[in-house]
């Protein structure tokens, strides 16, 4: 099942466990049990402390894996085989379950160890899906350390009857005790604290308690982490503060323009991100959104868990998000067959026929990577033509399955109550309208800046991004900006890395100018 190469690698990682764990099996007749089987024997073969006992997981699925220290009943499952992208989720189960620690805070390793109540998760993934690991891993280290908690990560792909009877139209589609408790990327302190009733507002109070920064980020993309390194290193006091770390890039799959690395993806970035910014005396402050702005006697941050954070310098680093296509029945259906991430929920829609709303690199790279899991996808670009590079053009038109529609403005995404149906669009040139039956839509159409929260507080540009000069220093003193959230001409991770460089620089550069001043001022 492994080839030499990841046994060598497994190997080393298995030498961590210092208290025996325990495999189980549950097997069907199908070509991903034998798949499981030989990759639960190469796991025995590399580690004495690991074996393969006769108990089966509980959650009754085939093909499912459980992983239970020795002895004990499994607490961690994985129904499906647990390759591609939840690999590293199944060597850290290993690892975790045979005691070697994690890496997660310790006042969140006591809160989870202190929940009381039984707690019975069941995630949803798609091995393609980079946002899915963070989720499983979660939950995972959740079921290791707490007795009444378990977890089983389910391949969508794989059990498709429940995927269809539970209308799982995106992942990670999590659920808690039989009921949806969460879709979409969640970390840790996340879903820890939506089941711990009131550690919201003890959180709160902690953060209202914290002395003023000398410089406090708002956002840990590259140009949050960037601003904060850069800052940590002037020996400033320094704070994070982010609903969570790497924004838009935990969506992207490839990275090939990140100079000096050929090759990466999104969630390894992240992870490398994270770690820099951890390296530094930083006050990390993680799932926390920003609420208002406001210029005092010091710059002031009202989150909207109801803390405010003090700061002599701030630098905005917010980021984007995806674009929404704003008709009716977008919100209505999101979840359930309209998606932003094709890479995390195509292969849901294996066999059927999809959408993708715009023409750009984004949008034509989408219906390329579709097309070979679908049965059909169709192109729609407001345009007269599209957008994308050539290359991508001319790749996308010679797939036999994918259509272009050019001048259709969409209009409406059509449904059942449950789940997406179609949509309707309207031809441009000639007015007609028309309807398209489908399984899921796919929006690709660009980016919007996350700054509603600072509406009147500080001067946007007419697409809502934050205006700034050559140092970052936006219409507010003390606050500057940095990466996508601002007017920065071309939206790329080294350029936000960049920009949040500079920031950090122009408040560390303002900092010392407002001392001196307030100096001279007293004497």
């Amino acid at each position: 099942m492994l080839d030499a190469n990841l046994k060598k690698q497994l190997a080393t990682y298995l030498h961590n466990i210092v208290t025996p764990v325990e495999l189980s099996l549950s097997l069907d007749d199908s070509a991903k049990a034998r798949e499981l089987s030989a990759l639960a024997q190469d796991i025995v073969a590399l580690s004495d402390q690991v074996s393969l006992g006769e108990s089966q997981p509980g959650s009754g699925r085939a093909p499912s894996l459980g992983i239970a220290r020795a002895g004990e009943t499994p607490r961690v499952e994985f129904a499906g085989v647990p390759m591609g992208h939840e690999f590293t989720s199944l060597v850290l189960a290993l690892l975790q379950t045979g005691g070697h620690p994690s890496k997660a805070d310790a006042a969140l390793i006591d809160q989870i160890r202190n929940l009381e109540g039984e707690y019975r998760f069941e995630t949803y993934i798609s091995l393609s899906c980079q946002n899915c690991p963070d989720v499983v891993q979660a939950l995972n280290l959740m079921a290791t350390l707490n007795p009444n908690i378990s977890h089983v990560m389910i391949d969508g792909a794989l059990f498709q009857d429940e995927v269809s009877e539970r209308n799982v139209m995106a992942v990670p589609s999590v659920y808690l005790n039989g009921e949806p408790f969460g879709q979409g990327r969640m970390t840790l302190s996340e879903i820890v604290n939506k089941v711990d009733t009131g550690a919201a507002e003890r959180q709160a109070r902690a953060l209202d308690d914290k002395e003023p920064y000398d410089l406090l980020v708002v956002g840990a993309g590259p140009a949050g982490a960037a601003a904060a390194i850069y800052a940590a290193r002037k020996g400033i006091r320094t704070g994070l503060v982010a609903d969570r770390f790497g924004g838009q890039v935990m969506d992207t799959v490839g990275i090939e323009n990140f100079i000096s690395v050929k090759a990466t993806e999104g969630p390894k970035l992240v992870a490398n991100l994270e770690q820099h910014v951890l390296d530094y005396d930083i006050d990390v402050m993680t799932a926390q959104k920003a609420g208002k702005l406001s210029r005092k006697e010091l710059v002031e941050i009202e989150l909207e868990s109801g803390a405010t954070l003090k700061s002599r310098s701030v630098v905005l680093a917010t980021g984007a998000r995806w674009r929404e296509l704003n008709v009716p029945g977008e919100h209505q259906y999101r979840g359930k067959g309209v998606a932003y991430c094709p890479h995390c929920d195509g292969p849901l829609f294996k066999g059927k026929k999809v959408a993708v709303i715009g023409g750009g690199n984004s949008g034509i790279e989408a219906a390329i990577d579709l097309a070979g899991i679908v049965e059909h996808v169709t192109v729609l670009e407001f345009g007269d033509s599209l957008r994308a590079d050539e290359v991508l053009q001319r790749k996308a038109r010679s797939m036999k399955n994918i259509d272009i529609v050019t001048r259709a403005q969409t209009t409406e995404v059509l449904g059942d109550g449950q789940r997406v149906t179609g949509l309707r669009y309207t031809d441009r040139a000639s007015g007609d309208s028309h309807d398209v039956a489908l399984a899921g839509i796919f929006v690709q159409i660009g980016l919007i800046p996350n700054t509603e929260w600072l509406k009147g507080d500080i001067e946007l540009s007419r697409h809502g991004e934050i205006e700034i000069n050559s140092r970052g220093e936006t219409s507010v003193p003390g606050v500057f900006a940095a990466g996508d959230v601002t007017t920065v001409p071309f939206k790329q991770i080294i350029i936000s890395m960049g920009a949040g460089a500079t920031a950090a620089l122009g408040a560390f550069d303002y900092l010392i100018r407002e001392s001196v001043e307030a100096d001279e001022q007293a004497a």
